[in-house]
């Protein structure tokens, strides 16, 4: 049956759903790149609340989607942006999640890692009224769950520490102090400010080249304790030289959601490992990719990943922080969740037409295992705005 999808401007143009899924099927973990899948929380869609409010999560819809992951041979990367920390998922229950997931990754032989930040430092009208004591002192508490937790853990970048740093010593005194007390190696996360503004100027600069220097210098001096590198600065070519760069045995963990496939893929220099919010609707067709690349046919590889890189951009467009909202609404749309509900309500931070987009780029994926189930509760959200069936 043929939908009526919105477009910017005002009008619908006619668009003829998918009737059969691509088909894909769990399978081992891979043996030529680590993958991680920045997972989604499920909201709790009877809870009463606000946007203001503590986030109220479903835990059982959130679990059952990190053993859909697992069951793919990815790992789960827990309780980072994609699960909206700092966006309607605060601390409390942030640390639910991480021992939630971890034990259950324990239960099934998942692979799991967890953010660790600053998120319990809130702002106040004055902006950060902390000091760097105090900034390092909120990591360790969070390090200590997650460690306790039994999982690795991603060292997240921390607006409060951005905020209150003088300069690229206070970085390299926080996270070298953080580096020498973790019990194992950790991953470092450089998140860019196209994914959080509070971020601009992250390790001490704003010139992306002595940034670069302060990170790369906090790493020499650690290399043992660092297990790798997650990049999130859309910008290719900055990871690549980033990555060559690299002590031996410090991962690269491509984290750039516009240009993963060439990334992933690699040159004849080295290439990226994956920890990726994009592989949370992809997750399927990201590890049968993958698979393709354990066997060294990389043109395989490419020929499914590419084509989704549309999608991708779609979801990750200005303002890139909202991406979240793209992901959730296809989760839905492929029946992992039962709901189009997100903490602290980021469920209106997308126009119709982009979610439609949304729907229209998947579907001719194939990335809905039910495309009839798709279809109709994309009719539903469509009637819900006004649009006539």
């Amino acid at each position: 049956m043929t939908l009526h999808l919105p477009v910017p401007g005002g009008t619908t143009r006619p668009y003829e759903p998918r009737t059969e899924p691509l088909s894909l099927t769990p399978g081992a973990p891979f043996t030529s790149r680590v993958v991680f899948s920045a997972a989604h929380v499920v909201a709790d869609p009877y809870a009463d609340v606000t946007p203001d409010s503590p986030a109220a999560v479903d835990w059982d819809a959130t679990l059952a989607f990190r053993r859909h992951l697992w069951s793919h041979g990815l790992g789960v990367a827990e309780a980072m942006d994609t699960a909206q920390r700092g966006m309607g998922l605060d601390w409390a229950a942030a640390a639910e999640l991480i021992r939630r997931s971890a034990a259950e990754a324990k239960a099934v032989g998942g692979r799991i890692a967890c953010g660790v930040g600053t998120d319990q430092l809130s702002a106040t009208e004055i902006g950060y009224p902390y000091s760097v004591a105090e900034v390092r002192a909120a990591y360790e508490e969070q390090l200590a769950v997650c460690e306790e937790s039994g999982a690795r853990a991603i060292l997240m970048a921390s607006r409060a520490l951005c905020a209150v740093a003088k300069g690229p010593e206070d970085f390299s005194e926080v996270y070298g102090h953080l580096l020498r007390q973790s019990a194992e190696p950790v991953i470092l996360h450089w998140l860019g400010p196209m994914f959080d503004p509070a971020l601009e100027g992250y390790w001490g600069s704003t010139d992306l080249d002595a940034a670069t220097r302060t990170f790369l210098d906090v790493i020499a001096a650690h290399p043992d304790k660092v297990d790798g590198i997650k990049v999130s600065l859309l910008d290719a070519q900055r990871e690549i030289d980033l990555r060559r760069k690299l002590p031996d045995g410090v991962r690269c963990y491509t984290g750039d959601d516009f240009h993963y496939p060439e990334l992933i893929e690699g040159d004849d220099q080295g290439f990226s490992h994956a920890l990726l919010g994009i592989f949370d609707p992809l997750g399927p067709l990201a590890a049968e990719a993958v698979r393709r690349l354990d066997t060294g046919d990389a043109t395989a590889f490419r020929a499914l990943l590419d084509p989704t890189v549309e999608l991708s951009r779609h979801l990750f467009q200005t303002p890139t922080r909202y991406y979240k909202t793209g992901v959730v609404l296809l989760a839905w749309l492929a029946g992992h969740q039962s709901h189009f509900t997100m903490v602290g309500g980021l469920q209106s931070a997308r126009s119709l037409p982009h979610l439609a987009r949304a729907y229209e780029l998947a579907d001719g994926l194939g990335l809905f295992p039910d495309p009839a189930l798709a279809e109709s509760r994309m009719k539903d959200l469509l009637s819900v705005y006004g649009v006539a069936r």
